[in-house]
Parts: structure tokens; C-alpha cells; sequence
């Protein structure tokens, strides 16, 4: 167990460490407020899952936020934030929001490249950190078992459905900001 983990851990059992539930919930309670937050301000996210079996989840997940979410479900790729120009090209950076506002990761030890591209973007990240894990490496911690295929389905399914939320947010706010717009725009019937 690491020993910054300590906090998080409810103790142990035949050598395995039982993960405080009570600690958990709060996190996630958390994360998907931010989540919520991020997305209603139409903020992109990005859900980073490598193994094989986490790559349906982060798919499904980032499908829920529609042009708002993305994912990474294969090997990220390092120099993605940190050296855009000669990956995506001059005009694309120009033109295009590369960097995004928040990334999940559903197995952070597996991203190290991307946690620390994150850090020098200053992009906030959220990740599933095990007992084996520092849960300092990410801005926003939820402790539970990282190796477990239904923990990151239940963690990836709460955040991405409060990034739904906030997305529907979002699109409530451009609508009312357009109908106001339109209002405004049309004339009155007293001459002008």
C-alpha cells in the first residue's frame, strides 16, 4: 500500500487493503460536481481508459457528453498537449480548442504521460487511484479498486451522466441566450 493512501484505506485483511467506502462516496459526490460544472460551462472533457477492457467504457462515457466528450482508449499519446503544433499543425492550434478542460482517467498509473502533460497545461484530472497509487498524481482523487472493470464502468457511468447533465445545462443557457437575442434583435411594433 502506498503510504499516502493511508487516508483512504478502511484497513486490511488477508494482506489486501479494504478501501474506506465512506471516504469514496464524498470523492465521487466531488468529481462529478466538477464534472457537472466543467461540461455546463461547455468546457470538453476527456475520458482516458488503455486497457482493453476499458476502452467500451470511455467510448460509451464520452458518447453521453456528444461534442463535448472525448476519449483516448488506446496508448495516449505523449506530446499530445504539450507539443501540439507539430502533432496537429499551426493552423489547427490556431483554430481549434486542442487543450481540454478537464480529463478523467479511469487507470491513471497506466497515463503517467498524460497526468504530467495535464499538470504543465494546467488541466485539471480526475482519476481511480488503488491502493498502490499516490493519489496525489491527480487533482481530484476517488479511491477504488483500479483493476476492477465494473468500478470503472459504475465511476465512468456517474461521471459522464453528471456530464450529461451539465451539457444539457449548457444547451438550456445558449438557447435562452438566443431567444433573448432574437428578442432584441426584432423590431417593435411603436415605430423603431
Amino acid at each position: 500500500m502506498n503510504p499516502n493512501f493511508a487516508p483512504y484505506a478502511y484497513g486490511t485483511r488477508s494482506g489486501i487493503t479494504v478501501i474506506d467506502l465512506d471516504q469514496t462516496l464524498p470523492m465521487l459526490r466531488r468529481a462529478a460536481n466538477l464534472v457537472r460544472a466543467i461540461a455546463s460551462a461547455g468546457g470538453q472533457i476527456v475520458f482516458i481508459g488503455t486497457r482493453p477492457d476499458l476502452r467500451p467504457i470511455v467510448q460509451k462515457a464520452a458518447d453521453r457528453l456528444g461534442s463535448q466528450g472525448f476519449h483516448v482508449g488506446d496508448r495516449w499519446l505523449p506530446g499530445t498537449l504539450t507539443n501540439k503544433i507539430p502533432l496537429f499543425g499551426i493552423e489547427t492550434v490556431k483554430e481549434t480548442k486542442v487543450v481540454p478542460d478537464l480529463v478523467i482517467l479511469l487507470n491513471p498509473l497506466s497515463n503517467m504521460n498524460a497526468i504530467h502533460e495535464c499538470a504543465i497545461e494546467h488541466v485539471p484530472t480526475v482519476g481511480i487511484v488503488d491502493s498502490n497509487v499516490d493519489p496525489r498524481i491527480v487533482m481530484y482523487p476517488i479511491p477504488a479498486n483500479d483493476e476492477n472493470t465494473r468500478t470503472a464502468e459504475l465511476i465512468g457511468g456517474v461521471l459522464s451522466i453528471a456530464g450529461r447533465e451539465g451539457v444539457a445545462l449548457w444547451e438550456a443557457e445558449l438557447k435562452r441566450q438566443e431567444e433573448l437575442e432574437e428578442k432584441w434583435n426584432r423590431p417593435n411594433y411603436y415605430g423603431s
